[in-house]
């Protein structure tokens, strides 16, 4: 199982969260994975880790696909994966409505075929393929007397950039296990996850081109060795609430649909009545205990050593660790004893 790094939303602190991921690095950390959401960019903060890191690879969790053409989408990763002498990796997705619409003011419809379409048009393009798509919803280029068939001028350092898909719901982490180099989970209960996974993926799979490699599996934790205290734990509860409750409106919410598919439908519906009337810190208490525990990865050495078979047994094949430990040198110290713990599974 590879080790990863998950960072967070960009805020003050960068610089000293970048220096922190190079020790993350030289502890023996893997890949550093940066999200976007609706705060900074992605590409901006990719790009700085690409000159500050050596071996370890970056990815994008995740770039939305409506925000930028399939083609712009393409040339980023190309130009990253150029920065960063070949290890980019593009976490795409489709994000949701209240964000695509919200704040982009794009229309967010058909995720599916649009997310399909991006995939094989940036492959297209990372061929240096003269790109030409007649899709339901790309059309390249565009007719008329002008436009002609263009190619991306540089010659991408990788005719193939792995692509990781997001996806929560059956039909999107089908569509990942047919199409995508990996699959970017999120609030992944392992003990649940052959149940509620386990039939869109091996339907995605039957579908698989045999000349892709199998379907990486990453899955961000919040982390720590030490007892799971309410204190360390406090964050990752705050934010199972926030997604639960406020990412996506109370008729359209993947994360609270994905919990309800764990079993935790009644508790689903408290946490985000109370969330979107303001109560955001009794939202955060009344999100499940097994489901903050069975998300995160807090404990002794041994107790760790066991979870991290659990998710092996469940298909995980990339572990994005958020440390959590107060300070510094614990957490470098906390993401080494990760990689020796890894090593051992």
């Amino acid at each position: 199982m590879r080790l990863g790094i998950q960072l967070g939303y960009s805020g003050e602190g960068f610089a000293a969260a970048v220096d922190e991921v190079v020790e993350f690095e030289e502890a023996g950390a893997e890949l550093v994975v940066v999200p976007e959401a609706y705060s900074f960019d992605a590409v901006s903060q990719l790009g700085f880790l690409a000159a500050r890191t050596r071996d370890m690879q970056l990815a994008s969790g995740v770039m939305q696909l409506y925000t930028r053409t399939p083609t712009l989408l393409a040339m980023t990763a190309a130009g990253l994966d150029y920065v960063s002498g070949g290890r980019f990796n593009l976490g795409l997705g489709a994000s949701g409505p209240q964000v695509i619409e919200g704040f982009h003011g794009v229309r967010y419809d058909a995720p599916l075929a649009r997310t399909r379409e991006t995939v094989e048009i940036c492959r297209r393009v990372w061929r240096r393929e003269p790109l030409t798509f007649d899709g339901a919803h790309y059309t390249i280029p565009l007719p008329g007397d002008h436009p002609k068939p263009l190619k991306i001028i540089n010659r991408p350092v990788r005719p193939r950039i792995p692509i990781l898909l997001a996806a929560m719901g059956p039909r999107n982490v089908a569509l990942a296990a047919e199409t995508a180099d990996g699959w970017q989970a999120l609030w992944l209960d392992p003990g649940s996850a052959d149940r509620v996974f386990g039939d869109a993926l091996a339907d995605g799979r039957s579908r698989r081109d045999p000349a892709l490699p199998p379907l990486d599996v990453s899955v961000p934790v919040p982390f720590a060795v030490g007892d799971p205290t309410p204190e360390l734990l406090g964050g990752h509860r705050a934010q199972l609430a926030l997604y639960l409750g406020g990412m996506g409106s109370r008729n359209r919410n993947f994360s609270n649909d994905l919990v309800r598919r764990y079993g935790y439908a009644e508790q689903a519906t408290r946490v985000q009545d109370l969330f979107l009337s303001g109560h955001r810190s009794e939202a955060a208490a009344a999100v499940p205990a097994p489901l903050v525990a069975a998300t995160s990865l807090v404990g002794t050495p041994d107790t760790i050593r066991r979870r991290l078979a659990d998710f092996a047994k469940a298909g995980v094949t990339t572990l994005l660790a958020s440390p959590l430990a107060p300070t510094r040198t614990e957490r470098v110290k906390d993401v080494a004893t990760l990689r020796d713990l890894l090593r051992a599974v």
